[in-house]
């Protein structure tokens, strides 16, 4: 994992600057643990006071400091993306690895499944669970059902690598020294396709933040709990770029695109790094 990490590093520097970007907002958002004052709570300071030495962010016209609001609401957000990415990476791999190794009428009824999953229009279904459950729709909640759909498209590639592996001799080796199913899908092909896995939670963190900034801008989310998406929704309501507000807004989208940014070029890195001809071309091979 450390070569790995040390290759990429080297040879990569689009994965270097992914991984500087995001590590700055992972710093920015692990300050929040450190806040002087609960970051939900409202008229704590002087509203609209621009970017100073005093309020490094400024403050918006809730009377919240934007430096700590916007520290909590991606710590907020990245924690939302990594509960959606991990869960669907569960599905996904458990479904792709036992679809693809299994075959038969196990196969069917999984890629079945599966096929629902991918014809089902995702954002509407979401407001609707907004509609349904309004103030039970917590983060965890929203977390949940995101993962529930997050998973059909990386089954499929996770499924495709698995049908390769079924054939290959250390697979035959395996099936005829007694191992079970779950120990050879686990030890000897969940290994091959992990760096599908690390390249897919990218993608889909990607995925389910950008989903969870929509949904809290038009208000379908709690618009009370800090997010990326609730401060651009209390932003919007309160029209900061028509009274001059202009850092309640400027601000968070700088953020949001350096996040965004680091994590699709994590993405992409990943995505060349499993390919052996665009790795070893990387490396001068």
């Amino acid at each position: 994992m450390f070569a790995v990490l040390r290759d990429l590093i080297r040879y990569n520097i689009e994965f270097a600057i992914g991984l500087v970007l995001v590590g700055i907002v992972v710093v920015f958002a692990s300050l929040s643990f450190f806040a002087p004052v609960d970051p939900s709570l409202i008229y704590m300071t002087i509203p609209d006071q621009p970017p100073s030495p005093q309020f490094w962010f400024g403050t918006n016209s809730r009377g919240q400091d934007m430096f700590w609001q916007l520290s909590a609401a991606f710590r907020n957000s990245l924690v939302f993306g990594i509960t959606v990415a991990v869960l669907s990476r569960i599905i996904s791999i458990t479904v792709g690895l036992l679809s693809g190794y299994v075959g038969g009428w196990v196969d069917r009824v999984l890629m079945f499944i599966n096929d629902i999953f991918v014809a089902v229009p995702i954002f509407p279904v979401l407001v609707l669970f907004y509609f349904v459950l309004r103030n039970n729709l917590d983060s965890l909640t929203l977390a949940l059902i995101m993962a529930c759909f997050g998973w059909p498209f990386d089954a499929r590639l996770i499924r495709s690598v698995a049908l390769g592996l079924k054939h290959r001799e250390f697979t035959r080796h395996a099936t005829f020294a007694g191992m079970s199913t779950r120990k050879i899908l686990l030890e000897e092909h969940l290994p091959y396709v992990m760096p599908i896995v690390f390249s897919t939670f990218m993608n889909n963190m990607l995925w389910s933040i950008g989903l969870e900034v929509t949904l809290a801008v038009l208000g379908f989310t709690n618009i009370n709990n800090p997010t990326i998406g609730t401060v651009l929704y209390w932003a919007n309501s309160h029209s900061a770029m028509v009274v001059g507000v202009w850092w309640w807004i400027v601000i968070p989208v700088i953020l949001i695109v350096m996040t965004f940014l680091g994590l699709f070029l994590l993405a992409i890195s990943m995505n060349e790094y499993i390919d052996p001809r665009s790795r070893l071309r990387r490396m001068g091979a």
